[in-house]
């Protein structure tokens, strides 16, 4: 059995982990700033959705500040303890991150549906001003946005990826809240800002299981995306050099993506030609798929080997 296995370059990895640590700590830098801001507007309006707003931004510090220690966790290289590296750290800060964004929906619609219920409710005050934070924590969180989308597509990362889809929530509530404090403003409908509060609370739930199932699955080996197992499919059938292949295998880790499978080569090659065949098939697959990790296993087959190809018939020793 011969195996051979991905390393990624040292240029690639150390950008990897600049890019991966700028965007935690950017989302550590707008939560801490937006959750400043918005309280000063709560103070100042009393809006509660504003409130659920300024509670969605405390748990993104608190996220952010996890994701970012998770990222640098993860961007450790493999030790004797974990030959396959950290990357599964993202996972589970992205567990997290799901779990809190769903206690902080449930405590939001609760709120919401209190504040409706009530018949004395105190309607928002100084809307001016809650319209004004709301503005720049929107062109704030679009830059972040931005940003992470970036990142997440250059590196493969979860955790960026889902503190990315969790901002990008953010972004329809906050314009929620600019409605809810404009219409108090202007026609003094002051329930519009509860029902925007649970509408607020119901993307969060939404977001923060789509987050928790994804970790989830790739906590528990899933495997990677069915585009993605075709591709590799398609590129490992047409690569010169190999009659067939088989057994693809593949799951997720963080970021990482590994993969095995098992080709077919003419058995009569050198050991140095098969293993040329395979070092360029796996430099291929790593190019293709970021964060790839690869195995392959090389089968001989033909006169001699003892195998045949699937779907080939060779003559073999002791058929005559």
């Amino acid at each position: 059995m011969f195996r051979t296995m991905t390393a990624r370059t040292e240029p690639e990895s150390r950008r990897t982990q600049w890019l991966n640590m700028s965007a935690g700590v950017a989302s550590v830098g707008v939560a801490v700033t937006l959750v400043v801001l918005k309280l000063w507007a709560l103070i100042a309006t009393g809006a509660l959705s504003v409130a659920a707003s300024l509670a969605d931004n405390a748990l993104d510090v608190m996220m952010s500040v996890g994701a970012l220690a998770a990222i640098a966790y993860a961007a450790r290289p493999a030790d004797s303890d974990h030959t396959f590296g950290h990357s599964s750290a993202e996972d589970l800060a992205a567990l997290a991150q799901s779990a809190l964004v769903l206690t902080s929906a449930t405590v939001i619609m609760v709120l919401a549906a209190s504040r409706l219920l009530a018949t004395d409710a105190s309607p928002p005050s100084e809307e001016g001003w809650g319209i004004v934070v709301m503005l720049v924590s929107v062109a704030l969180t679009i830059a972040l946005v931005l940003w992470q989308r970036y990142v997440a597509r250059e590196t493969g990362n979860k955790v960026v990826a889902a503190d990315s889809l969790h901002y990008l929530g953010d972004l329809l509530p906050t314009l929620g809240v600019l409605a809810a404090l404009a219409t108090s403003a202007l026609w003094g409908l002051s329930r519009v800002d509860a029902v925007v509060a649970g509408l607020a609370g119901l993307w969060l739930a939404r977001s923060g299981l789509k987050i928790g199932r994804e970790a989830w699955n790739a906590l528990m080996d899933h495997a990677a995306a069915p585009d993605v197992v075709r591709h590799i499919n398609v590129i490992a059938a047409d690569w010169p050099g190999i009659t067939g292949h088989h057994d693809v295998k593949t799951r997720m880790a963080g970021s990482r993506t590994f993969i095995s499978l098992h080709v077919e080569l003419d058995g009569r090659q050198t050991l140095n030609e098969a293993h040329a065949v395979a070092d360029g098939l796996e430099h291929k697959l790593e190019a293709e798929i970021p964060g790839a990790e690869v195995i392959i296993h090389l089968d001989p087959v033909g006169p001699g080997s003892g195998r045949v190809p699937r779907g080939e018939d060779f003559e073999l020793p002791g058929d005559r």
